[in-house]
């Protein structure tokens, strides 16, 4: 009865692993919430073992209403397997099958995609070239053209000066360290930089730390929340699988 009621529903468990928190709810399959999230702490020592744990925590408040799954990972991932977790168990994180696992936990297709791809997808008008920008832990990206995910890029390594890259360099550590002033003078001069190396059409701002935000934004420069972004999880299974975009299915269904 409950694998008939599982391959019956549309939706979607959408997952959001965070370096603060990792976040779950079952949504339809056109992105309206059909439960609350729910929020545990993301572990100290996050290690893919205390990530499963975290995502079976989530799993106890919620029915089996769901028939496929869609993770958000904050690092580098390449059809399902994770190649880094910058803000995550430092040296745990290489070549590890994390859709897979999930994938096996639940007898289900997930797919799994950088955590800022996936919410760009949920916030993106889907007209010219997008950028989404998550400054929080660390600093997400993603890139969007006519509504297509474009492959995913780290830019948040890429050195923005002699020491720092622009994870170190906007991150909440660097928030702590030099207050919201400074803050505020770094990611305008982020975004200068972004005007001039990308000419995007429209730049999304979210993330925990633009609350902080306190200067002027251009017309075609939008914040938004992660709220905005809860569609994306649901999107992911609207878009063809391309680039990162890659399906695995339970090991024991092939």
């Amino acid at each position: 009865m409950q694998v008939q009621k599982i391959k019956q529903s549309a939706n979607v468990l959408s997952i959001d692993i965070g370096g603060t928190s990792v976040k779950g709810c079952i949504l339809s399959k056109d992105g309206d919430m059909v439960t609350d999230f729910i929020k545990v702490p993301t572990p100290k020592k996050s290690t893919p073992e205390a990530i499963i744990n975290c995502i079976k925590e989530i799993l106890k408040s919620f029915n089996d209403n769901f028939s496929k799954v869609s993770i958000g990972f904050p690092g580098y991932v390449k059809k399902g397997i994770v190649e880094t977790a910058p803000n995550l168990a430092k040296n745990s994180w290489l070549n590890v099958n994390l859709a897979q696992q999930v994938s096996d936990l639940l007898n289900l297709p997930v797919r799994l995609i950088n955590d800022a791809d996936q919410q760009a997808l949920g916030i993106v008008s889907g007209k010219g070239f997008e950028i989404v920008l998550t400054v929080g832990t660390g600093f997400g990206t993603a890139l969007v053209y006519d509504g297509e995910l474009l492959p995913h890029l780290e830019l948040a390594h890429l050195p923005v000066t002699k020491r720092k890259d622009y994870d170190s360099y906007i991150g909440t550590e660097a928030l702590g360290e030099i207050g919201i002033k400074k803050w505020n003078e770094r990611l305008q001069r982020i975004i200068q930089i972004y005007k001039t190396v990308f000419n995007y059409d429209t730049l999304y701002i979210g993330g925990g730390n633009s609350k902080h935000i306190d200067f002027e934004l251009d017309h075609n420069i939008r914040l938004v929340t992660n709220r905005d972004g809860i569609k994306g999880g649901a999107k992911l299974w609207q878009v063809a699988e391309k680039y990162h975009v890659y399906t695995i299915h339970p090991q024991n269904n092939k």
